[in-house]
């Protein structure tokens, strides 16, 4: 079949099951050579193609509502509903988003990016169905790893309690981007082999009624018993005992097993939960194959050998270079302990994992709980390292406000991906956290300017012990500068000079340093003296410095890859307005006040205007001698 022609899904309803599979292994051709070249998730989607098929096939979208949780398995989803034409555009600049998007599709009905939020906005669509007195469906579509936040388990006691029509369907793979851990994991486990239980108790009635004389007052006792089996046949049920009705466990794989299933959910009132078992990575041998997660999420790679296509020779990534730092110190302080909300992986903590079995923690995708697990531990005199992405410690502004700030307690956050971080797009962006942290009392934020110095940040953190303290680092890799062989703490605000000058400075940190300092070289040949500070004590900031600058009476460039709104430039700003420095000439450069969408640093960095050459422009129109460049 030509994918390209597909505009949408409702040609799936003529289609035997035979069609379907042939269909379903020309999807999967299709994604496994069109992701070889632009990357993608291709572990995830390849798991839930005959999901995916099936779901289309049986409801109606749009006016049916399928949501995708986190939304990386919706690349088959997105070919249904007429998008594969557009894949050799994914997570590329202005091209195809990699996860559901409103203004894309009509089939598009929730844009997730994170997890454990399909639930709740399935519920908010159940209800508003319900009151308008409309008739469709709500087929929230959750993974196992998913079902572990906290939002989720809210959702379904919520569900279950209200009774509301809506199909959940478990997709069941037994890993979200590595293996999943925690006791929800254990009790799908007993699922899985527990075998189904739905038709033995509908069997059971039939039975019971058939049988001469005493089958009424058997048939009457049908439903008690038929309850009680389950706990005959299946272990702990969950699902049941939040009141809603279990089927399962389905092969995923099988069009027959999952039409059979999908109708009878159909027919059945209240809240059902389809418990749907897939195998990720599907069809592709080196992502079926991965027990790591090192297929969820990749760059391009090689069809044939299924080898990633990656930098030669490239140096360390920031994540490695963090927790390998941590991982050293640890060996000579007993008290650290690293948490992380199910990216072991990501965060580059596997080797910490294997050398500290017992002092890393792998607590799911919770990161409220990650969060408060590490407050407490550092009321223990413990040092908690919590490894979590900038984008997720969204999730726990509350704990980091309540549990850590409020009550001054040493732990050490390790912001990993923080600033642009690309083909993720605008639920991926690291540029809030600035923000959101910089507010809040007691809390000391940093940036390395290299991996070299961010090794002495991370020997600086796991130092402190006055209070909260954040350090920053970017997705990627490092810039391979030499590393000093012995690490030390450096001071506490303390920013540096990285190139002296007169007529202006540039405060900045991180990954823009690089371009602050090659429009500082070019302007210095055009007669502009700029002084560069790597000012890598985001909070707190060196006053003694600033109170330099300022009583120079030089204008100041702030640059940051972060939000400006309540950035490291308005910090700068509320210090002139407390210091009185009203003739100040302040200019900052940073995201605007809109969400970035995908497309690689570089070309997201272009767009918002945060160029060498741009730099050099904002100098020059505040620098007294406003010379132009040639």
């Amino acid at each position: 079949m030509d994918l390209l022609s597909i505009k949408e899904p409702s040609f799936l309803k003529s289609m035997s099951n035979e069609q379907l599979e042939e269909l379903s292994q020309e999807i999967r051709q299709f994604l496994i050579g069109n992701l070889s070249k632009t990357g993608g998730h291709i572990g995830p989607n390849l798991g839930v193609v005959e999901l995916t098929v099936s779901l289309h096939k049986h409801f109606n979208s749009p006016v049916d509502k399928i949501l995708w949780d986190v939304g990386h398995q919706s690349y088959v989803h997105k070919i249904l509903t007429g998008r594969a034409c557009q894949f050799d555009t994914l997570r590329q600049y202005k091209g195809l988003c990699g996860f559901p998007k409103r203004n894309e599709s009509e089939h598009d009905v929730w844009e997730t990016g994170h997890s454990s939020t399909s639930l709740s906005a399935a519920m908010g669509m159940a209800i508003a169905r319900d009151v308008k007195k409309e008739k469709s469906f709500i087929i929230p579509v959750i993974g196992d790893g998913a079902l572990t936040g906290g939002m989720a388990l809210e959702a379904l006691n919520h569900i279950g309690h209200e009774k509301k029509d809506m199909i959940v369907v478990l997709n069941d793979n037994e890993m979200s981007i590595a293996p999943n851990v925690g006791a929800l994991h254990s009790v799908l486990g007993r699922l899985r082999t527990a075998g189904k239980y739905n038709w033995v108790k509908d069997e059971l009635e039939y039975i019971l009624k058939r049988i001469p004389a005493v089958g009424g007052r058997l048939a009457s006792t049908a439903e008690r018993v038929k309850d009680s089996l389950k706990y005959l046949f299946v272990s702990g049920m969950f699902f049941e005992e939040l009141g809603f009705t279990y089927l399962g466990p389905i092969d995923g794989h099988d069009f027959n097993e999952l039409e059979e299933n999908i109708q009878y959910a159909k027919k059945t009132k209240g809240p059902v939960l389809l418990h749907v078992i897939t195998k990720k990575g599907k069809g592709f041998r080196p992502a079926e194959s991965d027990k790591k997660g090192d297929w969820h999420g990749t760059g391009p790679y090689k069809i044939d050998t299924g080898d990633i296509i990656k930098p030669v020779n490239a140096p360390p990534s920031w994540s490695g270079l963090v927790s390998e730092t941590v991982r050293k110190i640890a060996r000579e302080d007993e008290r650290i302990v690293a948490i992380t909300p199910a990216m072991p992986v990501g965060s580059k903590l596997l080797g910490f994992a294997q050398e500290f079995p017992d002092r890393m923690f792998d607590v799911g995708i919770a990161e409220q709980h990650a969060t408060t697990v590490a407050a407490g531990l550092a009321t223990q005199n413990m040092k908690p390292f919590l490894a979590i992405y900038s984008t997720f410690l969204q999730r726990a502004y509350d704990q980091v406000v309540h549990d850590i700030c409020r009550q001054n307690l040493n732990v050490f956050i390790g912001i990993d991906r923080a600033g642009l971080v690309g083909a993720d797009g605008e639920t991926h962006q690291g540029v809030f956290d600035i923000a959101f942290l910089r507010h809040l009392p007691n809390m000391v934020i940093m940036m390395p300017k290299d991996e070299n110095e961010g090794q002495h940040l991370v020997k600086t953190a796991l130092d402190y012990d006055a209070g909260p303290i954040a350090l920053r680092y970017p997705r990627g890799n490092g810039y391979g500068v030499p590393m000093d062989s012995e690490l030390k703490a450096i001071p506490i605000g303390e920013w540096e000079v990285l190139k002296k000058g007169t007529d202006v400075a540039v405060l900045t940190f991180g990954t823009t340093i690089p371009m602050a300092l090659e429009a500082a070289k070019e302007l210095e040949e055009q007669g502009i003296s700029v002084r560069v500070v790597n000012a890598r004590f985001i909070k707190p900031m060196d006053e003694k410095m600033l109170k330099s600058i300022f009583e120079e009476d030089i204008p100041v460039l702030t640059i940051e890859e972060a939000v400006l709104q309540g950035g490291f430039g308005s910090a700068v700003l509320e210090y002139v307005q407390e210091n009185g420095y009203r003739n100040a000439v302040i200019d900052r450069i940073g995201i605007p006040d809109y969400f970035i969408e995908h497309g690689s640093v570089k070309e997201l960095l272009n767009e918002i205007g945060m160029t060498k050459e741009n730099v050099m422009d904002r100098i020059l129109t505040i620098t007294p001698k406003k010379q132009k460049r040639a």
